[in-house]
């Protein structure tokens, strides 16, 4: 039986320490729909990882045959290890109706919106850069030169933000979020997540006129 709408991608992108973690629980909370895309990966499992819950691990030979027999939606190297998207599931996951959120860096959002040619792209700004720096200090995880490292990438992140759907500014966290479920719920209206309502509404409608 069809679903009676298709799934929507839900891709969101951010500087580390934007807040992009939390924004994404509460959503998550709130939408218990929503399915996390699950990720393969050559790192090695941390404790209490499950394969195939929070990970598919793999090795780099089988990431490899993989990426080049064209099995990823998306896939980027980021500190020497793998990570990659699978592309059917995906897609099966959304003819299911089911809605899909991706927690991922402008580069794999890129090709992602270059393969699935769908979805809602969300880009989460820090207020400024000194507050974002205040922020990644005030984690208490990372060294000084990591700090400037993100801050560097970060600039570099925000240049692509010109391509996402909508810009939300964290400044406010409550504010910040009723403008997140404000883009997905917009998303979930498109009538690409609805292709047959105007039909099914329509037919017999010249019989009935």
């Amino acid at each position: 039986m069809e679903a009676e709408r298709t799934g929507i991608v839900l891709v969101l992108c951010a500087p580390s320490g934007t807040g992009k973690t939390t924004l994404t629980r509460r959503l998550l909370k709130e939408f218990p729909r929503f399915e996390f895309s699950v990720s393969y990966t050559t790192r090695q499992p941390r404790d209490g990882e499950e394969h195939g819950k929070d990970y598919f691990f793999v090795t780099e030979a089988e990431f490899t045959e993989k990426q080049k027999a064209g099995f990823f939606a998306e896939w980027a190297e980021v500190h020497g290890n793998y990570y990659g998207t699978p592309k059917e599931e995906t897609l099966q996951k959304l003819a299911a109706g089911k809605d899909i959120i991706f927690d991922i860096d402008v580069q794999g959002a890129s090709q992602l919106h270059g393969s699935l040619k769908q979805g809602c792209y969300v880009f989460i700004l820090p207020p400024s850069r000194n507050e974002l720096e205040r922020r990644l200090h005030g984690r208490g995880t990372d060294s000084e030169a990591t700090i400037i490292k993100r801050l560097a990438n970060a600039e570099k992140e925000m240049q692509q933000a010109h391509w996402f759907n909508a810009w939300i500014v964290n400044d406010d966290l409550e504010r910040a979020y009723d403008e997140l479920r404000s883009a997905y719920l917009a998303a979930t209206l498109s009538p690409a997540c609805h292709p047959a309502l105007v039909s099914s509404i329509m037919k017999g409608w010249r019989d009935n006129g």
